[in-house]
């Protein structure tokens, strides 16, 4: 093991995520957490910084900063860039590429910013190596992955450790349905769930099976990361080969999930992609999926005892039902008849749709899913009412235990007190608000003449208006108040989707861990896929 100093990091997240990234990072041996805005800070060694990569469910990117300063325009950044010593990191046979991120008045246009950060480190190579040596710039598996984040002056350039985002986890052999959620968000969703594979968890609207999978990763606690073919930071000059393969081949921690994970959906193709990214997953034997629609499902289809449920429905966005309105009210049905005893976490996009579930939600939060601002609510079905429900000892997250019942709405209801004010603290009883008339009182304000008095009597050949208003003309063209010719707009444009690309896969069989890396030809794990394969031939 790496005996090398504390740095600091910044794992990158999803807004609403931060906390259960500091839980993970926590968990990882990770010191000074301290969560952000779509960020968690924290320090650690190389050791640490390997293991957020593989184990961290809820990152998107793990980022190593190496070099902070101040600059107010693009030519002070270019001076500051051009001053470092990039032999530390680069060489003239290596490639780079840098992602910019700015926010304030000082770099208004993120792409300029960049090209001056190109501009500093090619000519740093040139003023020291001669006119011809200079590293090349590739936009895709550079070798060198630069994070430049400005926040008004303050600039801090970064080491991307992780290369391509950690939610492009590599299971995917099946594919993907139209609009699958992606895979940070899904764990993210889960662990706020309080789910640990330790209660039953459904999805009976599964889609691709996101959820089917990071549940059973969970449940299973087989790294997320182990998926993956590189990491950014296997090209860096500190680069630990040894301590990496250590941890990769570390699946001591991995466990046999020991309550049922059963997913569904109406579409036949959906369920099919989910059982193969399941196999990529290698956690195809701890899940059950079939072909059912949410109208079918009966109570004795819910695994017992009372477990998690999570979904993402159709929002009649770019996946749609026949009748919207009456899913989601088939939805309402069914958790209370038959997912009773169940912590129901389900994403929505219109409040019109949630509203047909007709029950009370426990907690929402905002998230943000494909582009689209929507809302994670749980709800927690109980039989009977909630009074029943609570004098039962049961309990609703965040709800303090003797805490007041409250009206729908959110207003607590006082008892009525006889003896209570009626009005104001210092009112006594009987006594009368409003202020007795004052014959002295002036009606009007003193300034103000008496109505009519002071207005000038109509002209026949006056104007009636203003002096400066033109009288009506017939062939004055119309005004338009307020608006402006803006053409043919056209239909909102449909948010494109990021394609995931497909990994290799990988088996929980400790005993038959097959290469799916022949290139560097020492990593030893494989997959379901894999080990089909290997039996059929």
């Amino acid at each position: 093991m790496t005996t090398a100093p504390a740095f600091e990091m910044v794992a990158k997240t999803f807004q609403g995520l931060e906390d259960v990234l500091a839980e993970e990072l926590r968990g990882i041996g990770a010191t000074n957490v301290e969560p952000g805005r779509r960020m968690v800070s924290f320090e650690g060694t190389l050791e640490t910084l390997y293991r957020a990569n593989l184990c961290c469910r809820t990152a998107l990117r793990i980022l190593k900063p190496f070099y902070k300063f101040e600059a107010s325009t693009p030519d002070e950044l270019y001076e500051h860039i051009k001053a470092y010593d990039w032999s530390t990191l680069l060489d003239q046979e290596k490639t780079f590429s840098i992602d910019t991120v700015a926010f304030g008045d000082e770099f208004t246009h993120t792409r300029f910013a960049t090209y001056r950060v190109k501009d500093g480190i090619v000519d740093w190579f040139r003023d020291h190596y001669g006119p011809d040596s200079r590293p090349r710039v590739r936009l895709e598996n550079a070798d060198i992955i630069l994070n430049v984040h400005i926040h008004g002056r303050d600039v801090s350039v970064s080491l991307d450790s992780s290369g391509e985002s950690l939610h492009k986890r590599g299971y995917r052999l099946g594919g993907q349905t139209e609009a699958p959620i992606n895979e940070v968000l899904a764990a993210g969703i889960i662990l706020k769930s309080g789910y640990r594979g330790d209660t039953p968890f459904v999805d009976p609207m599964c889609g691709s099976g996101t959820f089917l999978v990071e549940a059973a990763l969970i449940a299973a606690n087989i790294f997320p990361g182990v998926f993956r073919q590189h990491y950014a930071f296997e090209t860096w000059p500190d680069f630990d080969k040894e301590l990496f393969e250590t941890l990769y081949n570390d699946d001591s921690a991995e466990r046999t999930p020991s309550h049922p994970i059963v997913g569904a959906d109406i579409s036949p193709k959906a369920v099919e992609i989910s059982r193969e990214n399941l196999k990529g997953a290698g956690v195809s034997r701890y899940v059950t999926v079939e072909v059912k629609p949410l109208s079918k499902w009966e109570e004795s289809d819910a695994p017992r005892p009372s477990g998690i449920l999570v979904t993402n429905p159709p929002y009649g966005q770019r996946i749609s039902a026949p009748d919207m309105e009456a899913l989601y009210r088939t939805i309402g049905t069914k958790l209370k008849h038959v997912f009773t005893g169940y912590h129901a976490w389900i994403i929505g996009y219109k409040d019109e749709y949630f509203h047909e579930i007709g029950l009370a939600p426990s907690q929402k939060e905002a998230v943000n899913n494909g582009g689209l601002d929507c809302e994670l609510r749980e709800y927690v079905i109980f039989e009977g009412s909630k009074r029943d429900f609570r004098a039962a000892g049961g309990r609703i997250k965040d709800e303090k235990p003797d805490g007041p019942a409250k009206k729908s709405g959110g207003f607590e209801r006082k008892k009525f007190d006889k003896d209570r004010k009626p009005f104001g603290r210092d009112r006594k009883p009987g006594e009368r608000d409003r202020r007795p008339f004052d014959k002295e009182r002036k009606p009007f304000d003193r300034e103000r003449k008496p109505s009519g008095k002071d207005r000038k009597p109509f002209e026949k050949g006056g104007k009636p208006f203003d002096r400066e208003r033109k009288t009506f003309d017939k062939e004055r063209e119309p005004r338009h108040f307020g608006r402006r010719d803006t053409g043919d707009i056209g239909a909102r444009g449909r948010l494109r989707l990021e394609s995931f690309g497909r990994g290799p896969s990988i088996s929980p069989d400790k005993e038959e861990r097959a290469s799916f890396r022949p290139a560097m030809g020492w990593r030893k794990r494989g997959g379901d896929a894999a080990q089909e394969n290997k039996t059929e031939d």
